[in-house]
């Protein structure tokens, strides 16, 4: 009998008290611009826990924070903003970006979720430090008319791909951000565009101050972290096949 996706990565959520959320999705990918932008998201809305993703096929390893262990991807929530954000601190594998992605589609599916943005790095050679977005219809592109570029060609890879796919498929509106960046080193100044951006499209308050202050901490932060998983990290079998 084929494996299920529920086989392979499996969303932990007990109870979650927004009712209608704007689900915002960060994941590792070119100048950790995902992790930037979720990691400041949640500590300036003070964001507390409320569930986790996990998969065998993740690499073998804990997450420590201030001596106390985290899954490394985890669920958050805002209940007075109605703001839901998954966030992990491991890089995710391409063979296993489809199943994940999908899978946190199917939850999200549960909690009547108001819209999904997805935010992850554009790599470019430029200086500057723009903000494209791109969308799953006409009509959730209209919503960052004039906050964000317009992302007109090109393609959007792991984690936050499979996000807009599937949330298309599904009727969900969906919005992916994208920080415009050098590349793969983590680019902090590229995520504090990314979140005044957002604080734009919602109407929040977002002072990045002090995210540009700790710009050099953060990036050699993330790069320690960068160098532990990849150290840990195990690389999953390829001899499997999954059928929705």
């Amino acid at each position: 009998m084929a494996d299920k996706i529920e086989d392979f990565v499996k969303v932990h959520v007990e109870r979650l008290e927004c009712k209608n959320p704007t689900i915002i999705c960060g994941f590792p990918g070119m100048g950790l611009v995902g992790n930037i932008v979720a990691q400041f998201l949640m500590d300036q809305f003070q964001m507390k826990a409320c569930g986790y993703v996990e998969s065998r096929l993740f690499p073998p390893i804990a997450i420590i924070y201030g001596g106390l262990v985290k899954s490394p991807v985890r669920i958050y929530e805002d209940v007075s903003r109605e703001v839901v954000i998954v966030f992990s601190d491991i890089p995710i594998d391409p063979i296993i970006s489809g199943e994940v992605g999908r899978s946190i589609i199917n939850w999200v599916k549960s909690a009547n979720p108001r819209e999904v943005i997805a935010i992850a790095g554009l790599a470019t050679t430029g200086e500057e430090h723009r903000v494209f977005a791109a969308a799953a219809t006409g009509k959730d592109l209209e919503k960052v008319n004039e906050k964000a570029l317009i992302f007109e060609v090109g393609t959007i890879s792991g984690v936050p791909g499979v996000i807009l796919n599937e949330c298309q498929n599904n009727g969900i509106p969906a919005i992916c951000l994208l920080g415009e960046t050098r590349g793969a080193s983590p680019d902090p100044r590229a995520a504090a565009e990314v979140v005044k951006a957002i604080g734009s499209i919602y109407g929040w308050e977002m002072n990045v101050d002090i995210l540009l202050k700790d710009a050099d901490q953060i990036e050699q932060m993330l790069h320690k972290l960068s160098e532990q998983v990849s150290e840990a990290e195990a690389k999953p079998t390829r001899d499997y096949s999954i059928y929705g």
